[in-house]
């Protein structure tokens, strides 16, 4: 099994470099790393009295590894989750926050084990992730995974300035469509077919 470091790193390797789009409601990002979350982190890397793109930009794959590991993975709790969840949970919660566990027990109540969807892993979800591991050993983690593209597809009917995310503009399935895959079982992964029926209505 895979440590958590490395699963940081990958995730690291998948964010990329900076980035400030505008369409994406988390402002400036380096390698995953938003500004909204050096704010909140009180992380003045340049030590110039605030907290700015440029400190964003300061931001190395070290860094960004470090704080995912301590404040999406180590004080969310993600580590008491089976071990099948931890890998797609972790790098959803880099990507969405704590929509993340949110989404883990909204599929648990689905799976027969209801339990609050507040973000928070607490003794009841740890104890209903368990279950439900237990019982679907070998898919609950393509259950998640296809649970989070369907947060993603739903999220860009919502918003337009999002779909981009989800749709290459050949049409293909866009970035947030192959995150969500690549935790998931070939078997279980939509065809170029499918997903341009799915996204057809956006035209």
């Amino acid at each position: 099994m895979r440590s958590v470091e490395q699963i940081a790193r990958e995730i690291v390797a998948r964010e990329g470099g900076f980035v400030d789009d505008p369409d994406d409601p988390g402002g400036a990002t380096q390698h995953g790393v938003t500004l909204g979350t050096l704010r909140r982190l009180g992380l003045d890397l340049d030590r110039d009295g605030d907290i700015d793109s440029g400190d964003v930009r300061r931001v190395t794959p070290a860094r960004a590894t470090e704080i995912f590991v301590e404040h999406y993975f180590t004080r969310p709790r993600l580590h008491a989750l089976p071990p099948p969840l931890q890998p797609p949970v972790f790098d959803m919660y880099v990507n969405a926050g704590a929509q993340a566990v949110r989404l883990v027990q909204q599929l648990l109540g689905e799976m027969g084990e209801p339990v609050a969807v507040d973000g928070i892993i607490g003794p009841q979800t740890i104890a209903a992730a368990k279950r439900a591991a237990q019982a679907a050993p070998d898919h609950i983690a393509d259950a998640y995974g296809a649970a989070r593209r369907n947060y993603y597809y739903a999220l860009a009917d919502r918003r337009p300035a999002s779909r981009k995310y989800a749709r290459r503009r050949d049409g293909g399935k866009g970035g947030w469509i192959r995150r969500a895959e690549e935790f998931m079982t070939p078997h279980f992964h939509l065809s170029a077919a499918e997903h341009r029926a799915r996204v057809a209505a956006w035209d």
